[in-house]
């Protein structure tokens, strides 16, 4: 439909890099590389034209998504099979013929112009699905033939990555052979910063300096109240004895959700909301209920690592779709402003969440200058029933290594739901947009109400060094 009504964007083709598409940008379904002028075959795996010279054809792009035996052990090195001769439901395999995209191989190899190399992997949290990375620029080096699978002959090309550009398969090579065998890693401090209190290990890693990681704390998966108290008044789970289901009109949860699941069916968050309700461990429905996302703990393979500037920071392993649960913000509860201080020592608490700061107001996947709307300068704050804070200095877990941007890729979503007849407040993170692999994580502290922007000499301010070209303050609160 995008397509049809030309919405769409670098619809002319071209050699070469294609504007506004970084080395390392991730994408989840083929059409989008269309969409974005990046490869134009929904199906087909060469992009070509014709060039100026008698209709020559020139080839543009490819995607390698696993189809064939096509990697090489240099991630700078692409092998390539070619297109055609595959057996079908009404035909048999047959020896590949140097027509259209072969042939435009073929000619680009003669010409020696740029070739865009797009790679495809298996999502690694969605099995089903496949996650396609944007690998650069290459030159077709070699063309030759030689048996297939099902023995008819198969066009080989030979692609060799153009030197200086950053990496990106490299990058996914090497987080694949971490996964194998976690020692592997360079820099790794310790395997599992957990300890085995996540399903899935957090790896600790410096490859800035010799410090050996961040002060001791207690690893809590969740967050803890220090005392019986509710946020919101209690209320009943819902009664059903499966899985919760959005035509369930008698659903309570679905009820106060307004009427519909929060997420999607891979578990997606399918847009922000004042308080999402999840069915808790008083509801009766299965354990893998949809509406429980924030309570299957963590999914990705998260990595606990030392910036150059701004002490320890969270990154992931894999790629993150946006919408996607990553991990709540857990640690004490406090209902006062006690956790500013550790128990009477005088040091500055930075591992700290207040969730009645003001923050800056987003779209979420959504950038107005895009669509020539002008950016809102007005604060915006969650639809809290109590305010809460959170200290995760001495207890905590992942989040707590979570550094401040002032254009950051995650955001905090209030959720509740009902436990031991009472309903807390959970603080849980999603993905603001698609993150690739090894981008570090970071979330807006936001900003005290009652304190005026850019007072130095105010206590638990420190400079901001999140680096963006829209840093908008020169003081952070922690």
């Amino acid at each position: 439909m995008m397509m049809s009504k030309g919405v769409r964007t670098n619809m002319k083709k071209r050699i070469g890099a294609v504007p506004g598409v970084e080395i390392g940008d991730i994408f989840f379904f083929r059409m989008e590389l269309c969409l974005v002028g990046l490869h134009a075959q929904s199906m087909a795996g060469i992009d070509y034209i014709k060039g100026e010279l008698e209709g020559e054809l020139v080839a543009l792009s490819i995607v390698s998504s696993g189809g064939y035996d096509n990697d090489a052990e240099d991630p700078d090195i692409l092998i390539y099979s070619g297109q055609g001769g595959n057996a079908g439901r009404d035909k048999e395999a047959s020896d590949q013929k140097l027509e259209r995209g072969n042939l435009a191989l073929e000619k680009s190899l003669h010409r020696g112009n740029e070739v865009r190399v797009i790679r495809g992997f298996k999502d690694a949290i969605f099995q089903a699905s496949k996650v396609y990375v944007y690998d650069g620029l290459y030159k077709i080096q070699e063309l030759w033939m030689e048996k297939g699978k099902s023995g008819c002959n198969t066009f080989k090309y030979k692609l060799v990555r153009i030197p200086g550009q950053t990496g990106a398969f490299a990058t996914w090579k090497s987080i694949l052979k971490w996964k194998e065998s976690v020692s592997s890693r360079v820099g790794l401090i310790l395997p599992d910063l957990t300890s085995g209190a996540e399903s899935t290990p957090v790896a600790l890693v410096n490859e800035v300096d010799d410090e050996k990681g961040p002060a001791c704390f207690t690893y809590l998966a969740t967050v803890k109240y220090l005392k019986s108290f509710d946020l919101v008044q209690t209320t009943l789970g819902c009664n059903c004895h499966d899985a919760c289901q959005p035509v369930n009109s008698n659903c309570s949860c679905i009820k106060k959700n307004g009427g519909d699941f929060p997420y999607t069916a891979n578990g997606v968050l399918a847009c922000r909301k004042p308080l999402i309700y999840e069915c808790g461990p008083s509801c009766p429905c299965i354990r893998n209920c949809k509406n429980r996302v924030s309570q299957g703990g963590l999914k990705f393979h998260l990595e606990v690592f030392k910036t150059s500037d701004r002490g320890w920071g969270l990154r992931s392993w894999d790629s993150i779709r946006a919408g996607a649960f990553i991990c709540e913000y857990a640690g004490e509860v406090f209902d006062s402003d006690k956790g500013r201080q550790d128990d009477g020592d005088g040091e500055i608490n930075e591992y700290i969440f207040y969730t009645n700061r003001l923050y800056e107001p987003f779209k979420w996947n959504y950038e107005p200058e895009l669509v020539g709307e002008a950016s809102s300068d007005a604060t915006e704050d969650y639809d809290i029933p109590s305010p809460l804070t959170i200290s995760a200095k001495n207890n905590g877990n992942v989040a707590r290594f979570m550094n401040h941007s002032c254009t950051s890729n995650v955001f905090w979503q209030p959720i509740v739901y009902e436990h031991n007849n009472g309903a807390y407040l959970h603080i849980c993170f999603f993905a603001k947009k698609r993150i690739p692999p090894m981008t570090e994580l970071t979330y807006d502290y936001g900003t005290c109400q009652n304190e005026t922007e850019g007072d130095n000499t105010t206590s638990g301010r420190k400079v901001c060094l999140c680096g963006s070209p829209k840093c908008r303050v020169i003081f952070i609160e922690v």
